[in-house]
């Protein structure tokens, strides 16, 4: 990041002094139940709120999700549960963790071929629908994206739609 210009130099090196390495969120199932604990009794005295349970179920679920956001995207999810919750069990259905979570799983309506990858799918969906990324008809639609995440990966992967005509 420092070589890309993308995090300040001088400020990489005075917060590497005692590096810390911590997996990402995911890989510490574990430690889920915990944080869920921690942030809704955080988040519901500041908004003035008693809550002094989670069901165990709602530990279950959100040990079992990915958490590409990591902590930051839990404590939104627990924020916006404590903010819904009436009474003082803590509330959390499925619509509220999908309106939180972003969803970050490969392209989904367009199925890959067989040997196919994420660049080669683009590619093909993109030539398939003359490079109209956007609209009902587009490439973002067949590939259940919005439109943005579409360019984004485009982006990211070095696909140029309009060397594709």
């Amino acid at each position: 990041m420092v070589a890309d210009r993308e995090f300040r130099n001088d400020l990489y090196y005075r917060l590497n002094v005692f590096p810390i390495q911590l997996p990402p969120l995911r890989e510490r199932p574990e430690d889920i139940p915990l944080l869920v604990k921690a942030f809704t009794f955080k988040i519901a005295r500041r908004m003035g709120r008693n809550i002094d349970s989670i069901p165990a179920e709602t530990l279950r679920t959100l040990s079992s999700m990915e958490w590409p956001g990591n902590v930051r995207e839990l404590e939104n999810v627990v924020e916006r549960a404590v903010l819904l919750t009436r009474g003082n069990v803590l509330q959390l259905s499925l619509p509220d963790i999908t309106a939180v979570t972003p969803d970050t799983s490969p392209v989904a309506t367009e199925s890959a071929k067989e040997g196919e990858d994420e660049y080669q799918l683009i590619i093909r969906v993109l030539k398939e629908t003359n490079g109209v990324v956007a609209g009902p008809k587009g490439a973002a639609q067949r590939l259940g994206l919005k439109r943005t995440t579409l360019l984004s990966r485009m982006k990211r992967l070095g696909i140029d739609k309009d060397a594709l005509a």
